[in-house]
């Protein structure tokens, strides 16, 4: 029996991959939040729990291929946990993964353009990546390493800088993908990202800089930070703090106070399912990754000393926008890889219809059989890849207050939409003139 043109327009590796439609259906069925422990306690301020939670369930949260959400994971809620040498040495191994794995995905491994991201191994999200920095400068700030912080500020800068041109290689590397299957190069939804430069990195930096002694870098940085905000209105949409204009004028004899406070959770993803037309096909389905947030209880957070003086913490930094924002670029390989991916199931389907009807008996149903099998693989397979770290926070506040050199005690009040409070910390604290005074807390409500 000779067959005409028909199967010639089916890649080999998806004529393979119809007997894997099982894997397809299996992949689908993710039940729950298997977290839900670790996030409880969490919020809950009780990291250390949550820690022990994780280590307890960590092979049903994390995949060989997940070990960089381990990685991130535990190194937040180590920090958090003030074990700081720990969540160094964890955050670290997570950005060194992350390097590994972009290096890999520049050739585009064959079992994600076969399936779906899922099959592949995760390699973070850019703000994972670029905050990493700012977590292992404060771990450094508290084990009294500035210079050490000051070059995770550095790292994180020249990310940035990376970000605009991070996946135009991985695009062209999609599109010769796409062109070498028969196939066409599909659009490209531009939507560059606005953001290049991060508040959050340029404040620290002008605090540690500050802290050694060093002004000019100390008011680059400062400057620098105004500029973020000028440069990326869809991220900064809120106004300057007010004590930043404070921050480079302390008098003689005096000292400088600093509070950072994080608050709320990071974005999560849920799954958006499209449907194409395409001429010749049906449709084609994609299934895309899209960010969700976590709305946060907190609203305002003051600062309260023993004597009645107050200040408010301002946001600086809506890591949030700022996750939504980075992931524009990755967004948009995933949509291109979806389409090229599934346009190559359905030409599959396509093929193996026109060839049952160009066969008769058995041979016909068998090949009708195995179109509507490719159909099916198509459909279930096509799921995104919903995987993301889950401890970063949110927001980042920031203050300050000009005061005597000397020991203070004072209290960090959260407070939610009505008023309430919805956590509280003491502290006591000596601060010190031409020192770096600065007290970091978190509620993740």
């Amino acid at each position: 029996m000779q067959l005409k043109g028909s199967l010639k327009t089916i890649p080999d590796f998806f004529l393979f991959s119809i007997f894997f439609i099982g894997m397809g259906v299996c992949l689908s069925c993710a039940t729950g939040n298997p977290y839900l422990k670790v996030d409880t306690a969490v919020e809950q301020g009780d990291h250390h729990r949550g820690i022990a939670i994780l280590e307890e369930d960590k092979k049903d949260l994390y995949r060989d291929k997940d070990a960089i959400l381990y990685y991130l994971d535990k190194g937040m809620l180590t920090h958090y946990a003030q074990q700081y040498d720990d969540s160094t040495k964890l955050l670290q191994e997570g950005e060194r993964a992350i390097e590994a794995a972009f290096t890999k995905s520049i050739t585009m491994e064959i079992g994600s353009y076969l399936l779906n991201d899922k099959t592949k191994e995760y390699d973070g999200e850019d703000y994972e990546d670029i905050y990493i920095n700012v977590f292992n400068a404060l771990n450094y700030y508290h084990e009294d390493k500035l210079e050490d912080a000051l070059v995770e500020i550095r790292r994180m800068n020249n990310k940035l800088r990376f970000l605009a041109s991070k996946y135009g290689e991985l695009k062209t590397n999609l599109q010769q993908k796409a062109l070498a299957e028969g196939g066409s190069v599909p659009p490209n939804p531009e939507a560059p990202t606005q953001f290049s430069d991060s508040a959050l990195a340029r404040y620290l930096g002008m605090l540690f800089y500050r802290a050694i002694g060093n002004y000019d870098d100390a008011r680059i940085d400062g400057d620098s930070l105004k500029v973020a905000f000028a440069n990326a209105p869809s991220v900064y949409t809120y106004p300057l703090p007010p004590s930043l204009d404070e921050e480079l004028g302390i008098p003689s004899g005096k000292a400088r106070l600093n509070v950072i406070g994080f608050s709320g959770l990071s974005p999560i993803k849920i799954e958006e399912a499209l449907r194409i037309p395409l001429p010749d096909l049906h449709y084609i389905k994609i299934a895309l990754p899209v960010m969700e947030s976590r709305p946060s209880q907190v609203q305002r957070i003051e600062v309260v000393f023993e004597d009645g003086t107050r200040f408010n913490l301002a946001l600086l930094e809506d890591m949030e926008a700022v996750a939504r924002e980075t992931f524009k670029e990755k967004v948009n390989l995933i949509y291109l890889k979806s389409v090229i991916r599934a346009t190559v199931k359905g030409i599959t389907s396509s093929a193996l219809g026109a060839a049952a009807d160009e066969t008769e008996g058995g041979t016909s149903l068998l090949f009708s059989a195995l179109s509507l099998g490719a159909q099916v693989f198509a459909e279930t397979s096509e799921q995104a890849d919903l995987r993301i770290s889950r401890y970063f926070p949110a927001k980042a506040y920031v203050g300050g207050i000009t005061l005597d050199p000397g020991t203070y005690s004072f209290t960090i009040h959260y407070y939610g939409a009505n008023g309430g409070r919805l956590a509280s910390f003491d502290n006591t604290v000596t601060v010190q003139e031409g020192r770096l005074n600065l007290v970091e807390v978190v509620c993740l409500k």
